[in-house]
């Protein structure tokens, strides 16, 4: 992790983070009528890429790839959570080729702007 002032609030909302993601995954689940076919792919690319932004805001330039893998066994792990409880839920090989892919926008856009933004928003929050 960066050396941050508030890494323990940083760590706080990150466990909230993936607790949520979790919690999202494992619930059963009502689809809303009329929804298209595989649109929930869209909302598991989404998620993960944005705990990719979160993580790789927490973390050197150098730990993207851990951040990557650990995010796509979260994703593999929950698939395997979803076949294994009586919630209604099932896993579905093509939610974790949505999460890779959000997981590589997610690097993308770290990689391009938004990487180390916890410690630039330490920064402004020192300078106010």
């Amino acid at each position: 992790m960066l050396p941050l002032a508030f890494g323990r609030a940083w760590i706080a909302a990150s466990v909230l983070l993936v607790a949520g993601v979790l919690y999202a995954s494992l619930v059963p689940l009502i689809a809303p009528v009329g929804s298209p076919a595989h649109f929930d792919k869209l909302g598991h690319a989404f998620a993960y890429a944005c705990l990719t932004v979160w993580f790789t805001g927490l973390v050197a330039r150098h730990r993207y790839l851990r951040v990557a893998l650990a995010l796509a066994v979260l994703g593999f792990a929950i698939e395997l959570l979803q076949a294994s409880l009586p919630f209604g839920r099932q896993a579905d090989p093509f939610d974790l080729v949505a999460n890779l892919a959000g997981i590589g926008a997610g690097i993308a856009i770290a990689n391009r702007t938004t990487g180390g933004w916890a410690g630039r928003i330490e920064a402004w929050l020192a300078r106010s």
